[in-house]
């Protein structure tokens, strides 16, 4: 680093921030004792020694500008990225707050309080707030209700509202549906939205189809429910289960897997074979997986949201975490919604994943900094701001200037890791977003 870096993002500027704390972790880096990011506007302009840091944005700035130097106690770290929830559920809280004995027999508590009035739009900005106070600066939220919609933009928030279609047969898709769609995505105008395909079993084939190909023309990401019921498979490989009768008795028994007793394919190959996976495209859940689909998602470079928590809550099994990192899957974190999980601090999955990959038998001294990187850096990879002018979730020259800090003592960068990581929830002093410190303890 040296003062040039510095000097071509602060030209036109007359201020420098420079946040100082314990530990910086870059993700991409070594995290670094008594460490500084140098922030100006939006941007992060430098990153090092703190001394180092504070000479060169002196020098950059000259006699002209000025230095804002601030000191952080703890780990200061890129803002967490959480790669899959429903913000709106927020208001359904009590649902996440039961026990369940497997997908199917939570859907139906979720249905009942759903179906009641709600202020989607209230719900959502609730929500919003309780992420911001956990560190999070980054959300791919899936939305049900139009209502719910803008939330990250009017909450200065970055992420991808992802529009969430389930329920469409073809012919209903092909006479009002697409055109709906369509009018949605021009009427937001934003450069920040998705295209959620609930999941395999909630939507017609071809309608599955047809939104990638929208996607593709929209130039928008999509997002997608993946392997998360164990009745799934049945349902994809031969159109029965339990799964399947719940759709059929709701109504949907034209869908095409049903109509024709399933595609022979399990469901992550069947999300392949209609264009459903991809680099533009992430999954959630991944609990049902076997060797052969973790390599198609591999293949298919499509990144899997794991949400160990709200599986537990809803009475499913562990997703295959050891094996997701043995085998080098492109994974990221989520907490899913208040409606199946007890916090949105995503810190609180990061925690959990640590400790089924143990159980799991993966005993890799990477374990804590892959983790961590999946909860940051990971879940931008997978709405695609890892790249480009609003590239987040590493600490780098260029990248938006969102961070977290956590209370955290240690001692060694083995340390800051392990805390990251193992720490669990309620540990984020402040939250800085774009530059701006918008949730701090005690405030």
């Amino acid at each position: 680093m040296d003062a040039a870096t510095v000097d071509t993002v602060t030209r036109q500027h007359t201020t420098t921030q420079v946040i100082v704390a314990d530990w910086v972790v870059p993700v991409v880096g070594e995290p670094v004792r008594h460490g500084a990011v140098a922030v100006v506007g939006d941007r992060i302009v430098a990153i090092g020694d703190a001394a180092e840091v504070l000479h060169d944005a002196r020098e950059a700035q000259g006699a002209g500008g000025e230095v804002l130097e601030t000191e952080r106690q703890g780990i200061l770290t890129p803002g967490l990225v959480n790669a899959h929830s429903h913000l709106q559920y927020t208001c359904m809280a009590e649902v996440g707050q039961g026990v369940y004995e497997g997908f199917e027999d939570w859907s139906h508590a979720f249905q009942d309080l759903y179906e009641q009035p709600h202020d989607w739009a209230a719900s959502a900005a609730d929500g919003l707030r309780i992420a911001i106070s956990t560190g999070t600066t980054a959300i791919s939220d899936i939305v049900t209700d139009a209502e719910a919609l803008r939330v990250l933009e009017d909450g200065r928030v970055h992420g991808i509202a992802y529009w969430e279609l389930m329920s469409w047969l073809t012919d209903e898709w092909s006479a009002r549906g697409r055109s709906e769609t369509e009018a949605l995505l021009e009427q937001a105008q934003s450069r920040w939205l998705g295209l959620s395909p609930h999941a395999p079993y909630s939507l017609d084939t071809d309608v599955i189809r047809d939104l990638g190909k929208l996607a593709h023309e929209r130039g928008v990401r999509r997002h997608m429910h993946l392997a998360e019921s164990a009745w799934e498979a049945e349902y994809t490989q031969n159109g029965t289960g339990a799964l399947a009768d719940q759709w059929r008795d709701w109504g949907f028994a034209d869908f095409q897997l049903l109509r024709r007793g399933g595609s022979k394919l399990r469901p992550v190959p069947y999300a392949e074979s209609i264009g459903a996976l991809g680099p533009t495209s992430h999954v959630a859940h991944g609990i049902y997986t076997d060797a052969a689909d973790r390599e198609i998602l591999r293949r298919t470079g499509t990144v899997v949201a794991l949400c160990p928590r709200s599986n537990a809550v809803i009475g499913l099994d562990e997703a295959p975490v050891a094996d997701y990192l043995r085998e080098g899957n492109a994974i990221a974190v989520g907490t899913d919604s208040l409606s199946s999980t007890p916090s949105l601090d995503l810190s609180g999955d990061v925690a959990a994943l640590a400790a089924i990959a143990r159980r799991q038998g993966y005993n890799g001294d990477d374990l804590h900094r892959r983790l961590f990187a999946a909860a940051t850096l990971g879940g931008a990879v997978a709405m695609g701001l890892d790249t480009g002018s609003h590239r987040l979730g590493a600490l780098q020259p260029g990248a938006l200037a969102d961070f977290a800090v956590f209370d955290h003592e240690a001692t060694t960068a083995r340390d800051v890791l392990a805390s990251l990581v193992e720490g669990g929830d309620g540990h984020v002093t402040t939250t800085i977003i774009a530059g701006d410190v918008r949730w701090e303890a005690g405030r």
